[in-house]
């Protein structure tokens, strides 16, 4: 706002909003402007980085909960699911074969293998008596009776180490052998769990029912899972908001925040809809001010919302207290009395001033009195106008208040 030019503000004042036939009903206590906002506005993002293979929602599309609104391309999350789930068939057909134990043709291969070494060692057994008593009648050389007894040591050891072998075939696996399969097996369905979740992330699903405000990829375009800027991937698919849940997000006044109760009721009504009337109520109110503005920032529940309304809508809400009726009296309706100086009336319109910017809005005025010209149309007090507004002042210019007559 360094180079916006500064203008002189003055605050609209209203005489009363409504009365009933016996002089009882609501009396408006302050009159403020904001916009409409919705309560919740979601950013869906994706799980899984990828591209997007299809787009299903167009802005302005409603959508329900659970509704798949993007996909993206799967090849190589099946690619990964189906190896995990190969290697989890494959410690579980390991599983079952030590489970089950040794076949018994295993047994029986084992058994023979030890009758085989028996048999061997009992005619090695044999041979070396026949060589020791050649030996001893010196016919045969002791170096045959050497290699007779090495034989016989040998085959001794083999048949020692095949009945281990056959003890240990009919025993089965240790249990120690199957606990750490089994340790395997239940983490390879993690993995298999963790590829299924993330190939059903690949369908991105609305995760409330709502509205889409905006859509922010196209097809063909990289998605990611972290916060990227305007260029390259993107964060997010779409934005959502529940448009039958709608409040007001007004800056008050510190002055002015005394006046308001939590639950405060209001009328509200817009630009767009002047004559279209909404019942709200204060459903949020900020716990710190703002040290800049000296504001304090509320939020009225719209109570009632239709078609008519969307976000970013300027909005006026007309705070009221409840007057005691009397039995029998029934309330009727009646606008408030706006007036406003001759200079801030330029071609039927007036400067309205929120946020740093003007708003131009056309009005309809009545003529000129000694309280200034009454607005019959456009204006329903609270609102900040620019005073003697420049020539070339134009609708959303930036300007800088010096000062607020009120």
């Amino acid at each position: 706002l360094n180079d916006a030019p500064e203008v002189a503000v003055y605050r609209v004042k209203s005489s009363s909003s409504s009365t009933s036939a016996s002089g009882a009903g609501q009396t408006v206590i302050l009159n403020a402007t904001g916009y409409i906002v919705a309560h919740h506005k979601i950013q869906v993002a994706s799980k899984v980085v990828g591209r997007v293979l299809w787009i299903g929602v167009e802005k302005g599309d409603r959508v329900k909960e659970g509704q798949v609104i993007v996909r993206l391309e799967d090849d190589e999350y099946k690619a990964q699911l189906q190896q995990a789930v190969g290697q989890l068939r494959t410690l579980e057909a390991r599983l079952e074969e030590l489970t089950n134990g040794s076949r018994p043709e295993e047994i029986a291969t084992a058994r023979a293998n030890v009758d085989q070494a028996k048999a061997d060692l009992a005619n090695a057994e044999i041979t070396l008596k026949r060589t020791q008593e050649l030996v001893r009648e010196k016919v045969s050389a002791q170096q045959v009776l050497d290699d007779a007894e090495g034989r016989v040591n040998s085959l001794r050891a083999r048949v020692n180490s095949l009945e281990k072998t056959f003890e240990l075939v009919k025993i089965g696996p240790r249990r120690e052998t199957i606990d750490a399969l089994r340790g395997q097996i239940l983490e390879a369905k993690g993995r298999v769990a963790f590829y299924e979740s993330t190939l059903s992330n690949t369908l991105i699903k609305a995760p409330v029912t709502g509205t889409v405000l905006e859509r922010n990829v196209e097809k063909g375009e990289f998605v990611t899972t972290g916060f990227v800027g305007d260029k390259g991937a993107k964060g997010y698919v779409v934005s959502l908001a529940d448009l039958t849940d709608l409040q007001v997000e007004l800056d008050i006044n510190q002055n002015d925040f005394a006046r308001l109760d939590r639950k405060q009721k209001g009328t509200i009504t817009t630009d767009a809809y002047p004559d279209r009337k909404y019942n709200g109520m204060i459903s949020e109110i900020a716990p710190e001010a703002n040290r800049q503005k000296a504001t304090v920032q509320v939020k009225v529940r719209v109570l009632q919302p239709d078609d008519f309304l969307r976000p970013d809508m300027n909005a006026s809400v007309a705070f009221y207290e409840e007057a005691k009726a009397v039995s029998g009296a029934s309330p009727v309706a009646a606008k408030p009395v706006v007036y406003v100086p001759t200079a801030a009336v330029r071609n039927d319109a007036v400067f309205i001033v929120l946020g740093g910017k003007v708003i131009r809005r056309a009005v309809r005025v009545t003529g000129n009195t000694s309280e200034g010209m009454r607005v019959e149309e456009g204006l329903i007090g609270g609102e900040d106008l620019v005073l003697n507004p420049p020539a070339d002042l134009k609708d959303g210019a930036k300007v800088k208040a010096k000062g607020a007559t009120k």
